[in-house]
């Protein structure tokens, strides 16, 4: 490997648009990793940085760390990704972006009849937990967004 194909930190950092600290921090997490030089400094691979923008990317999407280091993990680590390997990528996070935008939509609509918690309507509400029924089921909302739409 070309010593010009290893970025100090400081570049990658500037280059992707995150803080030095971010990019320890996915390194730390296993997103991505360095090599050392004999001075013990981090050196990274040019090719982190389209490792950094598809994390960049996912996150914004709604992609939790964990989901991402998961689909990073089959990603070459000492390569950029092709096309093919982008396309395998992107088709596991289709269904799953397209389960998460559809819930979005339905609290959207859902909130067109909401009064907004005084609450003026019980009756309707599609959250309402009478006598705090669902507490057996677990922690945290179990009925937003709504299951059905009349």
């Amino acid at each position: 490997m070309d010593r010009r194909d290893l970025l100090p930190i400081g570049e990658v950092a500037a280059r992707s648009g995150v803080s030095v600290p971010t990019v320890r921090f996915y390194e730390e997490r296993g997103l991505i990793s360095s090599v050392r030089t004999h001075g013990n400094q981090r050196r990274f691979e040019r090719h982190t940085l389209r490792r950094i923008a598809v994390i960049r990317a996912g996150q914004r999407f709604g992609l939790s760390l964990a989901e991402l280091a998961d689909a990073l993990a089959e990603l070459p680590e000492d390569r950029p990704p092709t096309k093919r390997d982008w396309t395998r990528l992107s088709s596991r996070w289709q269904a799953l972006l397209t389960e998460r935008i559809d819930a979005m939509i339905a609290v959207r609509d859902g909130l067109e009849s909401c009064i907004g918690c005084g609450c003026l309507s019980l009756r309707t509400c599609p959250v309402y937990n009478r006598d705090d029924s669902l507490a057996s089921e677990g922690p945290g909302p179990r009925r937003w967004p709504p299951a059905t739409r009349d």
